[in-house]
């Protein structure tokens, strides 16, 4: 586990995820006092990472859930394997008969019977899913619960007793506790709003896009090759697009996608051919990259103006501002 804060900071680094205080702080009381933690924002912003990172920091298991609409118990805990259960009950006919050997009534041979339960009703006929996996691990583990919000209410009252007292229930055999806590990590996109029983069990981080200086340092981070002014032009770009009435707004990880794209071509400096070539890396939607085209097109006059504006300068001597080209 980590000592303190700036443990998880140093740890995080480590592993490429540059954690501010605030993200450092949950992380260490969610650990040390062994309580979930409810990771919400926008779409791209490292939810899912901090959960990766965190397992690989502490050198756990990564056990993902990834949630859908309609997900049940079946797929998320386990499934009770009934053709394997009849394969046995088939195999054993022979032996049931042996067991029945000496029984005079119904109700003899009823509890002859019963007394062989373990027989058909075991671990040996559970396929474990994520969850049974994560509260059945011989080591802590790391459990991601991705995208909570895209299942259903009902599969979330569901998930309350796995979060508070780490154990679950099989109606065939009993109830299973957790042989270590894991750590669990639930992600939301806020497609609906969580419910107060499960935000009361959590630990709450809100995740928003970074800001440019931050968004920089990640970039130098993941993309060490990527030119220093061409990193600088395209926060600038993305961080102007977020201010957009866009259906999929650029992550992070679009950003980092645009520059390691860009990095490939060789490119030093957007400039506007390269901007429509790539726009793609960066917008998702049709309807997107018409409004970031326009934008785009407004960013290149203000660059083209500013060049202007530096040779002008350079003849005459006079310093130019530097503003942002971008609103």
């Amino acid at each position: 586990m980590f000592q303190s804060i700036d443990e998880v900071i140093d740890r995080f680094a480590k592993n490429n995820y540059i954690a501010s205080r605030r993200i450092a702080t949950v992380v260490y009381l969610a650990t040390a006092m062994g309580k979930p933690v409810l990771v919400e924002g926008p779409a791209g912003v490292g939810k899912t990472d901090l959960a990766k990172v965190l397992a690989s920091a502490l050198d756990y298991e990564l056990i993902r859930l990834q949630c859908y609409e309609g997900l049940d118990e079946g797929k998320a805990l386990y499934e009770w394997e009934y053709a394997k259960q009849l394969l046995y009950t088939q195999i054993l006919k022979d032996k049931i008969s042996e067991v029945l050997t000496g029984t005079k009534s119904l109700s003899q041979a009823v509890d002859r019977i019963a007394a062989e339960d373990e027989v058909f009703f075991s671990e040996k006929f559970v396929l474990p899913r994520p969850l049974m996996r994560a509260i059945n691990s011989d080591k802590p583990v790391v459990l991601l619960i991705d995208e909570i919000d895209k299942a259903d209410a009902e599969f979330e009252a569901f998930l309350l007793e796995l979060l508070s007292d780490f154990q679950v229930t099989v109606p065939e055999i009993g109830t299973f506790k957790a042989k270590n806590i894991p750590l669990v990590i639930l992600t939301s996109n806020n497609a609906r709003e969580m419910s107060d029983a499960l935000k009361r069990r959590c630990l709450h981080l809100y995740i928003d896009f970074p800001s440019k200086d931050q968004e920089l340092a990640i970039i130098r981070l993941k993309v060490p090759d990527a030119a220093d002014k061409l990193a600088d032009e395209v926060v600038q770009v993305v961080q102007s697009l977020r201010k957009l009435d866009l259906k999929k707004t650029p992550g992070i990880s679009e950003t980092l996608d645009w520059v390691k794209a860009l990095t490939l071509l060789n490119v030093q400096n957007l400039d506007s051919a390269l901007v429509d070539e790539t726009l793609d890396t960066i917008v998702k939607y049709e309807g997107d990259v018409r409004k970031a085209q326009e934008e785009l097109k407004e960013y290149m006059r203000r660059v083209r103006a500013k060049r202007g504006g530096t040779e002008a300068a350079a003849a005459t001597g006079k310093p130019v501002s530097d503003k942002d080209l971008l609103n």
